[in-house]
């Protein structure tokens, strides 16, 4: 049931008419409570949406009641009526949860979009549409309100995990969107998580940026920064059970994990996973580095598209980085087989087999004992056909 998954939340996704082609396209999820901490990680794009301005600011005393969001439009670069629409957005949400005895401040609503940059939304539908979505809010309604963020993505992306305790069970949810634009900055796509723990924002923040840090900003589809990534995680106390915080950051990360492999499992036009694995790197900074080099050589993802274990472009882009290494020493194995030993020709390449969904590309620097994965995905033609096509 995704972010309706956790007591003490509610959801709705509707077709307001933002989407010419009359899909789903606004999503709202609501905190019932008893608590409304929250906690956000932005992008960090210099270049930002308004929903992402909008949705700093209101998280700066650590509660919100409301998320809503919409596909169809990402509301960046549209000047201060852009700002000004995000600002009524949050107030028609405001507005209509009022109505219903909720007594809601547009201040406790989080706005985010996804879509075009550079349009104005159609306001005269989101407006009417927030109304319907309120009116259609169920606890049942996780699913549907995932569906409402997909852009191209071709399937909604849902994740849970419960977890028992002597003190009762709890439970954190969440949905995601995401299948281009996939680069680090915190976060990568837009992402909604909701929890019934009783936490509070201090517990929350620390572990979405504990659970984010090698989960969302692991993930490097094509090196793509958008000016809208947003990750919220919410926390109604619902099951009143606070749980210790190395338990909470790893249920949080367990979601976390789940979603960030959907994302890359669809990944505009990909038909490889790439599991990227930096080893014995000085540091995790240096593992970091060279794995998302790696992740961004186009060349290299296109010989994984080809199944061919050309380790010479994995070598290259080792070469771009600052991390702490001798070539000599260099090793690297795709899918198991250590096709590179000590900067040089290793075990014979005819050995690798690539023909599954995923590939695995170890790289050993040979300089100390840290370590990091970056997923990422394989270049092809129908990646190029999708971004080519997709235009205002």
């Amino acid at each position: 049931m995704s972010v309706t998954a956790a007591k003490g939340f509610t959801a709705a996704g509707i077709a307001a008419g933002i989407k010419a082609n009359g899909n789903p396209d606004l999503a709202l999820v609501v905190n019932t409570g008893p608590r409304r901490a929250a906690a956000g990680v932005f992008t960090s794009n210099r270049v930002k949406a308004a929903p992402v301005v909008w949705s700093q600011q209101v998280l700066a005393d650590g509660e919100l009641t409301a998320v809503v969001l919409n596909s169809g439009g990402a509301n960046a670069c549209t000047g201060p009526q852009g700002f000004q629409d995000t600002h009524a957005t949050a107030e028609k949400v405001a507005e209509v949860l009022s109505a219903g005895g909720a007594e809601v401040g547009a201040g406790e609503v989080a706005v985010a979009s996804t879509g075009l940059i550079g349009l104005l939304l159609p306001m005269d539908k989101l407006l009417p549409g927030v109304e319907k979505a309120a009116a259609e809010l169920s606890e049942h309604g996780g699913e549907k309100a995932a569906i409402a963020i997909k852009t191209t993505d071709t399937v909604h992306k849902t994740a849970v995990v419960t977890e028992e305790g002597p003190g009762g069970g709890w439970t954190v949810g969440g949905m995601a969107k995401g299948a281009g634009m996939l680069a680090p900055g915190l976060a990568t796509m837009l992402v909604v998580l909701t929890t019934d723990a009783d936490v509070d924002s201090a517990g929350l923040d620390s572990a979405l940026r504990g659970a984010t840090r090698v989960t969302f900003d692991r993930v490097d589809s094509d090196g793509c920064m958008s000016t809208n990534d947003t990750v919220l995680l919410l926390a109604s106390g619902s099951s009143g059970v606070t749980p210790k915080q190395d338990a909470f950051t790893a249920a949080v990360r367990e979601v976390c994990d789940d979603l960030a492999r959907q994302l890359i499992g669809d990944a505009e036009g990909a038909s490889k996973d790439i599991r990227i694995e930096v080893v014995n790197a000085a540091t995790e900074d240096d593992a970091v580095e060279v794995g998302r080099s790696i992740a961004r050589n186009n060349l290299l993802k296109c010989a994984i598209h080809g199944e061919d274990p050309n380790w010479g472009r994995v070598l290259s882009a080792i070469g771009t980085t600052r991390a702490a290494f001798e070539p000599d020493r260099l090793n690297v194995a795709i899918n198991g087989v250590w096709v590179c030993k000590n900067g040089s020709v290793g075990e014979d390449r005819d050995l690798v087999d690539m023909r599954y969904r995923e590939v695995t590309v170890t790289a050993d620097l040979a300089a100390g004992d840290e370590s990091a994965v970056i997923w990422a995905n394989d270049l092809t033609a129908d990646y190029v056909h999708e971004n080519s096509a997709y235009s205002s």
